[in-house]
């Protein structure tokens, strides 16, 4: 029976999650299978990997056959390059030791490499988030000075139509003072 390690489709439409599965070469994609030995989700930023690398590494080593996009990822995790490391091994090449302390030295870089990933995608969401919260304080502030801008303006405009009225009822006070004094001069006289 011919072993193929591929991809098995999940998810909604337009978000995809896949399950690693080793199955049956003639076996439709999404159907039965032998085996899931991790899952891959692309929607993450970078792609979330969780594999098994004991059984996928037995898996390579009995046989099976990984899809192109199954070895991208397991050439991503590191189960090819243990895989050549322990064909090294038994053809003599060097010692169990060395082919150990090789992958640990690339597992070490990689590691390093996907940190300072995930940490620049971090300070960029950071930056981001306050560059928006910033302009977000801006408009804010602009729309508070509007806004206190028209309230002065409407107190000012009935500020303006309260003071009109005053003096008008002012005048007339004063006419009437004046009236009388006038009428009594002649009167005097």
């Amino acid at each position: 029976m011919a072993t193929k390690i591929r991809l098995q489709r999940h998810g909604r439409k337009a978000y995809p999650f896949y399950k690693i599965v080793v199955a049956d070469s003639r076996a439709p994609r999404d159907g039965k299978f032998i085996e899931k030995i991790g899952t891959y989700n692309p929607n993450t930023d970078p792609a979330t990997v969780d594999l098994d690398f004991d059984r996928a590494l037995y898996w390579l080593n009995t046989g099976a056959q990984p899809s192109d996009t199954a070895r991208s990822i397991l050439s991503h995790e590191g189960v090819l390059l243990k895989k050549h490391l322990l064909a090294g091994v038994k053809k003599g090449a060097f010692d169990e030791a060395t082919a150990e302390a090789k992958f640990e030295a690339w597992k070490a870089k990689k590691d390093g490499e996907l940190g300072s990933l995930r940490e620049s995608l971090a300070k960029k969401k950071a930056s981001e988030a306050k560059a928006a919260l910033e302009a977000e304080q801006a408009a804010n502030k602009a729309k508070a000075a509007e806004v206190a801008a028209k309230k002065q303006a409407e107190a000012e405009a009935k500020a303006a139509a309260e003071a009109p009225e005053e003096v008008v009822e002012a005048a007339p006070a004063e006419q009437v003072e004046e009236t009388p004094a006038q009428e009594e001069t002649p009167a005097e006289a």
